[in-house]
């Protein structure tokens, strides 16, 4: 019964995150609904632990938590410093195009930061054309999640897994599998693309050729600051040494960005502080989440790759995927004997850490609450002004999600992990 009702806030928490913008929209969009969401939900884990002197595991989350709000805040801070402009046209070539650069991105500056710097040109390119909702469809399920697939930056999930010991170098060996998702995703939207553009009106797409002008890139030295968050990552410095380097980028983002280019994109904090505040909430309730899951951990079939794949995958389709895979993560070493120590779990048992990796990843693309970026992509493109696309609801789009990765949640199952 304790090991329940230790669980309990934290499952508050991510079915107050996944239900709530869905059953009261209006309330959770004033500023107060996600406050009270986090003080509900983390003030009974602060005081059991202030009762109990148990601050060790609460001190931990909260170090985890503080090292995390800080890359992903330098991350939005660099992209919100790239602006591109103009207007190419928007063929099936140069949208692949497009998606395919945002896929490298995403392990670069993360799928969020890759989302907030493509989407608003793309959008642009398709501003005459009449039949381009899938093409932002198509967008979340690669931009914004898929192609995060490489490194600890790409994703929340893998960053959460870096910070508890998981080597930088360990997304990497998943290469394979975005390999896959990259190219099989491309192949279908290009199929997908090319019948709906031969769909469109002559009058529109001769609209669409006056408008062309090349693409200009302004803020070009954040994309070196990127490159030094990459660097900095990979060399392994300890925290908080990590994290006051990640202030100095992100410092010299902010004065070495010329004047307007944040203007020009929309920047605004606002975003970030939403995740900073619901992010507070979620690791301050996990501690001892995690540890009630460890107790059960021998009584669920977490012990197979294949079952980690499609457990963790399917949770993350209706919770956020970062603590998802934490969980899973967890339970897979705890199951293994590792206790939480990820570390020694992508050491000795790297296809468990891989299937609850690849399936926190994709399988947050099955909804529009699977991962962060994907509400913030449909926002956008839904007040776009004249760019602007209409987008499915929430069920039609999770029908098309699962209906166009099925298949490839099928390949990677049986290829990589049965």
């Amino acid at each position: 019964m304790n090991t329940v009702l230790e669980a309990l806030p934290f499952a508050g928490m991510l079915l107050g995150m996944a239900l709530l913008p869905l059953l009261v929209p209006h309330l959770w969009e004033h500023p107060a609904g996600p406050v009270v969401l986090v003080c509900v939900c983390s003030v009974p884990v602060l005081l059991l632990a202030v009762f109990t002197g148990e601050f060790h595991g609460l001190l931990h989350s909260i170090g985890d938590y503080g090292a995390f709000i800080v890359l992903i805040a330098v991350l939005y801070v660099i992209a919100g410093g790239i602006h591109i402009s103009g207007h190419p046209r928007g063929t099936p070539l140069v949208n692949v195009a497009f998606l395919g650069i945002g896929a490298i991105a995403a392990s670069l500056i993360g799928t969020t930061g890759a989302s907030m710097l493509l989407i608003r040109p793309l959008l642009q390119a398709n501003a005459e054309r009449r039949h381009k909702a899938h093409i932002v469809i198509f967008f979340i399920l690669l931009v914004s999640n898929a192609g995060g697939l490489l490194t600890p930056l790409g994703d929340p999930p893998l960053y959460l897994g870096y910070l508890n010991g998981v080597p930088f170098s360990f997304p990497l060996t998943l290469w394979k599998t975005w390999l896959l998702a990259v190219v099989y995703l491309l192949t279908t939207f290009f199929i997908w693309e090319r019948r709906a553009f031969a769909q469109e009106t002559p009058v529109d797409l001769a609209l669409e050729a006056a408008h062309e002008t090349p693409l200009v890139i302004r803020g070009r030295v954040n994309l070196v600051l990127a490159g030094a968050i990459i660097a900095l990552t990979a060399l392994g410095i300890p925290s908080p040494f990590r994290e006051m380097a990640y202030g100095i980028v992100m410092l010299l983002s902010l004065v070495l960005t010329p004047r307007g280019v944040r203007d020009a994109n929309t920047f605004h904090y606002g975003p970030l502080k939403e995740v900073a505040l619901l992010f507070f909430g979620i690791f301050a309730t996990m501690g001892p989440a995690i540890r009630s899951l460890e107790q059960i951990a021998p009584h669920l079939p977490v012990g197979k790759p294949i079952g980690l794949f499609f457990m963790s995958g399917a949770l993350s389709s209706v919770l956020d995927n970062a603590p998802t895979y934490l969980v899973f993560a967890s339970l897979a070493a705890a199951r293994a004997g590792f206790g939480t120590h990820l570390g020694l779990l992508a050491q000795h048992a790297p296809q468990l850490l891989a299937a609850v990796s690849v399936g926190s990843v994709l399988m947050g693309a099955n909804t529009y609450i699977g991962n962060g970026p994907n509400l913030l992509v449909k926002a956008v493109a839904e007040g776009a002004g004249p760019s602007k696309t209409e987008m499915p609801d929430f069920l039609t789009y999770a029908a098309i999600a699962l209906l166009t990765l099925a298949p490839l949640y099928a390949c990677v199952a049986w290829f990589t992990f049965a």
